[in-house]
């Protein structure tokens, strides 16, 4: 079980792992050994996962999402594959924590009377500063 806060967790079940080899330099561990990993989590079919998580998960996520519905990882930046490994899970749940987290709705507020008027007053001041950049005409 993977834990995302305390009340919600997800199956080893639910993702899939597949290790790869890292692109970049590195010499001969990066041509010998799949140290990188690509991590699949299967957003649409996810039954730990509330309705409205899931739909803020697949609008944040959308760069990473596949048409079948699964948020693909990439990590690499380590030597190791376990290193690799719990920094895709770790995104992951970082993924989903930030799905989880309801926004705030705004309530529309209109301007203050007294705010109107100081806008205006001040594009009235900014416009009487331009005019007096405007050359002297000799018939004014």
């Amino acid at each position: 079980m993977i834990a995302i806060t305390p009340s919600l967790s997800l199956s080893e079940d639910e993702i899939e792992e597949r290790f790869v080899r890292s692109p970049g330099p590195g010499g001969q561990n990066v041509n010998k050994v799949a140290t990188a990993v690509q991590l699949r989590f299967h957003v649409t079919g996810s039954a730990s996962l509330p309705a409205g998580a899931r739909e803020r998960l697949l609008h944040l996520a959308r760069g990473r999402i596949t048409r079948e519905g699964y948020l693909v990882i990439h990590a690499h930046t380590h030597r190791t594959r376990e290193c690799n490994r719990r920094e895709a899970r770790k995104r992951l749940i970082h993924w989903i924590q930030r799905a989880l987290e309801v926004p705030e709705r705004r309530i529309a507020t209109r301007p203050t009377l007294a705010s109107r008027r100081r806008r205006l007053d001040d594009k009235r001041a900014r416009g009487l500063a331009k005019d007096r950049r405007r050359p002297v005409v000799a018939g004014d």
